[in-house]
């Protein structure tokens, strides 16, 4: 995986770093950097990226997104719009626990807290009681500075470190790797799919986007997302396709037409492939967890 690397601009006084950020969307760049990061969806949905995993979010999410770890968050479309007056806001918590002391994570005291960090090169998403407590916290650790905002984030990583309610993103951890010279050409072929994932797009085309023969963009996008061109499409559009699930009121059928695709029982087929259910069975799921919360 060759991302761009993302160098966190920080002051001497800072150990632990905290972003209040409010633009129409997301930083849609995939990067990685060294410190770990907790990120809190205050405003914006969209499709994430966090590794070799593909999904979405909404406000009130949170990731904890481990060193080194490639990702992006990409806002939805109607972010993008000249004319849109929506907003993308979040917390991010940025931290590296080795900057207060090589020996710290050594420490017996500190066991748990070290398996949470090397758990998080993965990726993880909170759910439950861990997000709404994190979500709250963050608000409250952007009031702090200095020395209480370094004891309340251990306060808050010890609690993470007992949590159940953390899910694993990735399938693998990645390891840090050079800034690759073709860093911009990844990006700009991932924004072309996401721009046009709902129309009927094929490989050749994003060939050309990279100017690339089509077996060169196949070993190049491989070996960027460790996915096929083909593997990346499908679980953008089945991720689109959950999303509109969720906001019901549409028919399968107009479903998989905006999703991209346009042969019901091919959709069919890809979306248990990849959710492990057939869309209807989707739409149940959610509903019951939706009804177990309130």
């Amino acid at each position: 995986m060759k991302p761009l690397l993302f160098k966190v601009a920080k002051t001497n006084e800072e150990t632990v770093r905290i972003l209040q950020e409010d633009y129409p969307y997301f930083f849609d760049k995939l990067h990685y950097h060294a410190e770990t990061q907790i990120m809190v969806i205050v405003a914006g949905e969209g499709t994430y990226f966090i590794g070799d995993a593909i999904g979405n979010f909404k406000a009130g999410d949170v990731f904890v997104l481990g060193a080194n770890l490639p990702h992006f968050f990409r806002s939805s479309h109607p972010y993008y719009s000249t004319s849109s007056t929506l907003r993308s806001k979040n917390i991010s918590i940025l931290f590296a626990l080795a900057s207060m002391g090589e020996r710290i994570l050594e420490l017996p005291e500190f066991y748990a807290v070290t398996k949470l960090l090397d758990r998080s090169k993965r990726g993880l998403k909170l759910e439950g009681k861990a997000r709404q407590k994190i979500y709250a916290a963050a608000h409250r650790m952007a009031q702090k500075e200095g020395l209480p905002r370094i004891i309340y984030l251990l306060k808050q990583l010890h609690k993470l470190s007992m949590s159940e309610e953390l899910i694993p993103l990735s399938h693998i951890n990645f390891e840090p790797t050079e800034l690759p010279a073709d860093t911009k050409k990844i990006n700009v072929v991932i924004n072309y799919i996401m721009m046009n994932f709902n129309k009927d797009i094929v490989v050749s085309d994003a060939a050309n986007v990279a100017n690339l023969s089509i077996n060169a963009f196949c070993r190049f996008f491989k070996l960027h997302t460790r996915k096929t061109f083909s593997m990346f499409l499908n679980e953008v559009r089945i991720g689109h396709a959950c999303k509109m699930l969720i906001e019901e009121g549409f028919s399968v059928k107009e479903i998989a037409f905006q999703s991209g695709y346009y042969n019901i029982s091919y959709f069919n087929r890809q979306f248990k492939q990849i959710t492990g259910m057939t869309p209807s069975e989707y739409s149940k799921a959610h509903r019951a967890r939706h009804n177990k919360m309130d």
